[in-house]
C-alpha cells in the first residue's frame, strides 16, 4: 500500500514482549526430543532437528499467553496444539491468544490472521476433550 502508514507486526510483538516482561511475565522454551520409534531400521534421522523447541510467549501463575501477528496457521496451532502441549507438560492450566481484529489486520504491513477467523473456526470445530480453556482476545490500535 504505497504511501500509507501501516503497523509492523514485528514491532508490535517487540512492544508486547517489553511490556509483559515489565510486569513479571516470562517466556518458556521447552526442548523437543523427537522419537526414533517410527523410523525404518538403519535410517538415520536428519541431525538438523537438534536444538528443536516449542516456546510460549508468556507464562505467569499457570496462565499462558500467545501474541500472534503472523500467519493464520500459527494462530490455530497456538490454541489447538501448543496450549495443550504446555498444559500436558504441567506449565499452564489455561491460555489467552491475543490477535488483531480484521479491521486492525488491514492496517498492518503484512497479511496476518485475525480474530474473526479463529472465532469462526473454533465455533465450527466444536469442543474436543483435549482442549485447554482459552480466551481469544481481538485487539485494535
Amino acid at each position: 500500500m504505497p504511501g500509507k502508514k501501516l503497523f509492523s507486526p514485528k514491532a508490535l510483538n517487540r512492544t508486547f514482549k517489553k511490556e509483559f516482561k515489565k510486569v513479571g511475565w516470562e517466556s518458556l522454551r521447552i526442548p523437543c526430543e523427537y522419537s526414533r520409534e517410527f523410523y525404518e531400521i538403519g535410517y538415520t534421522p536428519d541431525p538438523t532437528n537438534a536444538g528443536a523447541f516449542r516456546e510460549m510467549d508468556f507464562i505467569k501463575e499457570r496462565l499462558g499467553v500467545e501474541v500472534q501477528f503472523g500467519k493464520y496457521a500459527f494462530m490455530v496451532y497456538n490454541v489447538c496444539a501448543k496450549m495443550t502441549i504446555f498444559r500436558n507438560l504441567g506449565h499452564i492450566d489455561s491460555g489467552v491468544e491475543i490477535v488483531p481484529t480484521k479491521r486492525f489486520a488491514n492496517q498492518m504491513s503484512t497479511g496476518v490472521s485475525y480474530f474473526e477467523q479463529i472465532v469462526w473456526d473454533l465455533q465450527q470445530r466444536g469442543i474436543a476433550d483435549i482442549d485447554v480453556p482459552a480466551l481469544i482476545l481481538g485487539i485494535e490500535a
